[in-house]
């Protein structure tokens, strides 16, 4: 397949414009998802052990479908479509959570928005690497990670300012919520319309002998010891809720946990690209293993932290982890994958990472609950340590020869 015309960087016009929905896109995430975990506690009166069990099932039970959208992908020899499917699905739930009364709605919708982003995010990451030369692949998805933190930042300083107007006027904290979450759908709308207007992809033919396989056997062992790494690493990487939830824990107050949000998200917007161009020059084994270690230790100082103050920092060092691994583990996963069957690949990568987020949120709800609320942090923070280790195990060399080059 043949890139488009390149604008930036020697990047595609067709990342730029997936940049643009995944900003929009988090705009209208990022406004809802850092209220959730109070509003659920707050206002429905939920425990921490409903909230694990919500973000749990959300993220790793619509995981599943990430493979088979990533496959269909291939089989199809299209993928934007299918993207456009998944972006409409998480915009259309936002209204939804307007209406919940209980934490089984919440689960719903929690459900709905995860299952969308399980629909979209095989073939639009194949999509990305498809018009992306491997050697300007982490710049690639770094830059699209990128400005999709953009949208990360935006989202909960939209949210802090709407709370703070309404806190002039006196409302109740519930009306608060309600109305923000009804808002919170425009820019997912106007993201959706984006894809379908300006994200350009030029269309393959679809596959009609020699289907990709939806079994992990057709992949390289390189692949596979890449997703067990990937797989222990999220099962002690439990939903960001619980970072939420300590930060209130710790005294920080709602709409300042909102300005938490915007520290780390703009720490991830400004380095994301530098790291991913950086993952291209040295190895991305390199990067992830650094993004590990980070993760070990900001996870250690949430469980140790005993003032408020502390969690502002730790949020930044939260925010250089989230640039290390998000955009180069997507990258090095396609560096171990042929082109024909990136998108089933790129699929089992989010599916499976995703299901380790259901024991990963039930345990970190068990430990909060039983233990209290360190716990859960020092879980994960030895969990990461293991993880790297096992990285630097598998993979001793910083660079992988591609499979597809």
């Amino acid at each position: 397949m043949s890139s488009p015309k390149r604008r930036f960087l020697g990047i595609s016009s067709t990342v730029i414009a997936l940049g643009v929905v995944s900003l929009l896109t988090d705009i209208s995430s990022e406004a809802v998802y850092p209220l959730i975990p109070l509003f659920l506690t707050n206002v429905l009166h939920a425990s921490p052990l409903y909230i694990g069990l919500i973000e749990g099932i959300a993220e790793s039970t619509a995981s599943i479908l990430r493979i088979f959208s990533g496959w269909f992908s291939d089989v199809l020899g299209q993928r934007k479509w299918i993207a456009a499917a998944g972006y409409g699905l998480s915009a259309l739930s936002k209204p939804l959570l307007a209406m919940t009364t209980g934490w089984q709605g919440v689960l719903g919708v929690r459900f709905a928005d995860r299952l969308g982003k399980g629909i979209r995010s095989a073939p639009r990451d194949a999509l990305i690497a498809d018009v992306t030369p491997p050697e300007k692949r982490g710049l690639a998805f770094g830059m699209h990670r990128a400005m999709d933190t953009i949208g990360a930042v935006t989202g909960p300083l939209i949210a802090y300012f709407f709370l703070k107007a309404m806190d002039a006027r006196h409302e109740a904290a519930g009306d608060d919520y309600r109305k923000l979450f009804l808002y919170a759908a425009v820019p997912g709308i106007l993201g959706v319309l984006v894809l379908v207007f300006f994200v350009k992809e030029k269309k393959r033919a679809a596959r009609k002998e020699s289907l990709p396989s939806l079994s992990l056997s057709q992949f390289d062992a390189p692949f596979k010891r890449f997703l067990w790494v990937a797989v222990l690493f999220s099962i002690g990487n439990s939903s960001d809720a619980f970072l939420i939830l300590r930060a209130q824990n710790l005294g920080v107050s709602v709409r300042n946990i909102l300005l938490l949000y915007v520290t780390f998200n703009s720490m991830e917007a400004l380095l994301a690209a530098w790291l991913g161009h950086i993952s291209d020059k040295l190895g991305r084994r390199n990067v992830i293993l650094t993004g590990y270690l980070v993760f070990a230790a900001v996870y250690a100082g949430f469980g140790f932290a005993g003032k408020a103050w502390m969690v502002w920092a730790l949020f930044g060092l939260y925010g250089l982890y989230n640039a290390l691994t998000s955009g180069v583990q997507k990258a090095f996963a396609c560096d171990l994958v042929c082109a024909e069957s990136r998108g089933t690949g790129l699929g089992a990568y989010h599916m499976l990472t995703g299901l380790a987020l259901l024991p990963a949120s039930v345990v970190a709800g068990y430990l909060w609950k039983t233990v209290g609320p360190a716990a859960p942090f020092i879980y994960g923070s030895v969990t990461a340590v293991v993880a790297a280790l096992l990285l630097l195990t598998f993979f001793p060399h910083p660079k992988v020869t591609c499979t597809d080059m």
